[in-house]
Formats: C-alpha cells, sequence, structure tokens
C-alpha cells in the first residue's frame, strides 16, 4: 500500500496534469477564436477595399 508522502505525490501529479490539461483546453480555444477574428478581420478588408475602388 502507499505511504502517506507516497499518497501525497500521487495528488501533486493527479493535480498538475488536471491542471495542464485545462490550461490545453483553454489556450487551444482561445488560439482557434484568436486566429478566426484575425480572418474575419482579413477579409472584411479586402471587401471594403474593393467596394472602395
Amino acid at each position: 500500500m502507499f505511504e502517506f508522502q507516497q499518497y501525497l505525490g500521487f495528488l501533486l501529479f493527479l493535480t498538475v496534469l488536471t491542471i495542464g490539461f485545462w490550461l490545453m483546453i483553454f489556450l487551444v480555444g482561445f488560439v482557434h477564436y484568436w486566429i478566426g477574428g484575425a480572418i474575419m478581420e482579413l477579409i472584411k478588408e479586402k471587401r471594403a477595399k474593393k467596394d472602395a475602388e
């Protein structure tokens, strides 16, 4: 069976793993949102430039 220090180490490992997982999910979502917004802005600029001509 686990000793108390091994149990705490295992809990720390699970905590770090869980925080890393949710941080990765958050960052992936944020990057997709950022790239999508940049593409939409480029399309709007090209459309405005085309309409101005």
